[in-house]
C-alpha cells in the first residue's frame, strides 16, 4: 500500500468521487471483506460487492485474500494507498494552465501552479513505481509570521533574489546528459483547520 496514489484517469477519479466509494476507499485502510464492510457501512453485501468491483476496475483496491467459508468464497480487499490526490489531468480540458496569466500576486495563478505541480509529481511517481525507482525532488514547507505587509512584501522581495541568485549559480543550460529541474516557492497565508466550516 502505498501512502499516496495520484488519479490520473477521468473515470478513476469520477469513481473515488462517489460518497459510498469515498467511505469504503477510507474503510479499506485496514482489509476488509464485503461482509465486513456491510455492517460498517450499513449496506447490503451485494451493494457493496458492486462498488468493491468498481474501485478495484480502477486500481483503487485490490486483492489481499481469498477465504473460503461453506460453499462461499470471500474475498478481502484492501485500499491500493493511504490517501489518494486527484490530479488535474483527471480534468484535462479544463486543468489550469499557470502560462495564461502568470501574475505573482495572484492567488488563482499560485493555485494554477500548485496545480500543475501536483499533475507533474504524479506522473513522475506512475512512472518511477513502474521503473522500480524512486524520484529525486526536495520540499520545505515552514511558516512565518510577518509584522505587516510591509515585511511580506521585502521577504518576498528577498526571497526572490536568493531563489534567482541560486538558479543563476547551478543552472546549466549547456550540461550534457543534465537534467532541468522545476523550482516552486509560494507564501501564502495559512489555513486554521478549526475555523473552516465542515
Amino acid at each position: 500500500m502505498f501512502d499516496v496514489t495520484v488519479i490520473e484517469d477521468p473515470a478513476a477519479a469520477e469513481a473515488s468521487l462517489d460518497p459510498i466509494r469515498a467511505r469504503l476507499l477510507a474503510e479499506l485502510s485496514q482489509p476488509g471483506s464485503a461482509t465486513m464492510l456491510a455492517a460498517k457501512v450499513g449496506l447490503p453485501r451485494q451493494k457493496i460487492n458492486y462498488h468493491l468491483k468498481t474501485l478495484e476496475r480502477h486500481g483503487l483496491v485490490e486483492l489481499v485474500e481469498e477465504r473460503r467459508k461453506g460453499n462461499v468464497t470471500e474475498r478481502v480487499m484492501r485500499a491500493t494507498a493511504s490517501s489518494y490526490v486527484i490530479s488535474p489531468r483527471a480534468m484535462a480540458g479544463v486543468a489550469p494552465d499557470p502560462s495564461r496569466a502568470p501574475d505573482r500576486l495572484s492567488a488563482r495563478w499560485l493555485l494554477a501552479i500548485a496545480a500543475r505541480l501536483v499533475s507533474d509529481v504524479g506522473t513522475l511517481i506512475t512512472g518511477a513505481a513502474k521503473a522500480r525507482k524512486r524520484v529525486a525532488t526536495f520540499a520545505i514547507d515552514g511558516q512565518v509570521r510577518f509584522a505587516s505587509a510591509a515585511d511580506r512584501a521585502a521577504f518576498a522581495e528577498e526571497l526572490a533574489t536568493a531563489v534567482t541568485t541560486l538558479v543563476s549559480k547551478y543552472h546549466d543550460e549547456t550540461a550534457e546528459g543534465g537534467r532541468t529541474h522545476r523550482v516552486i516557492l509560494a507564501v501564502h497565508p495559512t489555513v486554521d483547520p478549526d475555523t473552516q466550516e465542515s
